[in-house]
């Protein structure tokens, strides 16, 4: 299987928990369905309609923590958009603190089953272009990416040994994780599938190492590209 393979990173993110409300928290990775909102502005699909291009699981995407992940909050004002008649004579704002991903930088590895969606991705990414300002997360993030290259891989279903996987981690009780020193492993259940009406379809946990070091585990199945570099798609 071909796979297409990019950096994107910038000054700030924020993936917002789903549970997070008035003080709303940041994941530390962009979730598969923010994945797909990069990969639509890239591409030209109108924010209203780019999941329909994702839907039944057509997309596999794996991701790779760069930069070590770090977190800090931003001060923000909110105002009533809906009466804002004149911005600057608005009174009444409500301040909260938004938690925000910075100098955050990941890998992703994405294959898609449409071979026209992916060879304009590839073309897209090849030549830096996207046809909508590309963020990560918020309007206000705007990011930067480059095209790392286009790679065959090679599935592998693991029997019980113990592999150093690059890329975040599909959690569950069937994967044996060994723990090394100088290592942060975290874990988060995030969104993994939504549907075109943007109803969360499907929920997954995954492992993480905080500094982007490797994993090492058991998992039943991973793609090796030619690199030698192993990955986990979700």
């Amino acid at each position: 299987m071909k796979i297409l393979s990019f950096d994107i990173w910038g000054d700030y993110g924020h993936f917002r928990k789903y549970f997070t409300t008035s003080s709303p928290l940041t994941f530390s990775f962009p979730p598969k369905t923010a994945i797909y909102g990069i990969v639509g502005a890239m591409l030209g699909f109108d924010k209203d309609e780019y999941l329909k291009y994702f839907q039944n699981k057509c997309c596999k995407v794996a991701i790779k923590i760069i930069n070590p992940i770090k977190k800090t909050r931003i001060p923000i004002n909110y105002i009533d958009t809906k009466v804002a008649i004149d911005m600057s004579k608005i009174k009444n704002r409500t301040q909260v603190n938004l938690e925000v991903l910075k100098d955050c930088k990941y890998r992703i590895y994405i294959n898609h089953e449409d071979k026209d969606i992916y060879e304009q991705l590839k073309e897209m990414l090849a030549a830096k272009k996207s046809k909508y300002t590309v963020c990560l997360g918020l309007s206000e993030f705007i990011a930067n990416f480059s095209y790392v290259g286009e790679f065959q891989t090679k599935r592998i279903d693991n029997n019980n040994e113990m592999i150093d996987i690059e890329t975040i981690i599909p959690f569950n009780g069937d994967v044996n994780v060994k723990i090394e020193g100088n290592r942060e492993y975290l874990k988060d259940t995030v969104y993994n599938e939504m549907n075109e009406k943007r109803e969360i379809t499907e929920f997954i946990t995954l492992l993480y190492e905080r500094t982007g070091k490797s994993i090492k585990c058991d998992i039943s199945t991973y793609y090796e590209l030619e690199s030698g570099d192993k990955i986990v798609f979700f």
